[in-house]
């Protein structure tokens, strides 16, 4: 075979050889660990909507029916704290289906003065309500609606 017939089918598989490296080096790597990829940065909303009950809100709300049920139960706003920081969620009393903001967790803990707590919270955004408060061991007389 003559080299001139020949060189056009070299250069083909030549630029096809190419053509094929170049994808390759453009393909992210998936079989390395080593490097860690840059996480995707998150919008506040979204990242309260994946990590669920936000523990450390910038505000917390009290319905009337919660003020009242702290006032006959005995429990301050520090105790409520400790509840929201330290407690347990219980997903059984827990109710976490529908929109975002109308999610309600049954978190319980024991205070600061021993009082075993379950603390219903709302979460909206930044912000969370507390719903309610009970006493899991001690039955308290109150007038509240």
């Amino acid at each position: 075979m003559n080299f001139k017939k020949a060189f056009p089918y070299i250069v083909l598989l030549l630029l096809a050889i190419a053509v094929v490296a170049i994808k390759r080096c453009n393909q992210p790597d998936t079989q390395d660990t080593t490097t860690p990829k840059p996480k995707k940065k998150e919008t506040a909303d979204n990242n309260y909507q994946q990590r669920g009950l936000n523990r450390n809100p910038s505000h917390i709300n009290y319905s009337k029916h919660a003020r009242c049920r702290m006032g006959c139960r005995h429990i301050d706003e520090k105790e409520v704290m400790e509840i929201l920081k330290d407690g347990k969620i219980n997903y059984r009393k827990s109710e976490l289906d529908g929109a975002e903001c109308r999610k309600k967790y049954a978190v319980e803990g024991y205070s600061h003065d021993n009082q075993h707590l379950r603390i219903i919270f709302a979460p909206c955004n930044d912000e969370v309500t507390v719903v309610t408060c009970i006493d899991l061991e001690n039955e308290f007389d109150c007038d509240c609606n």
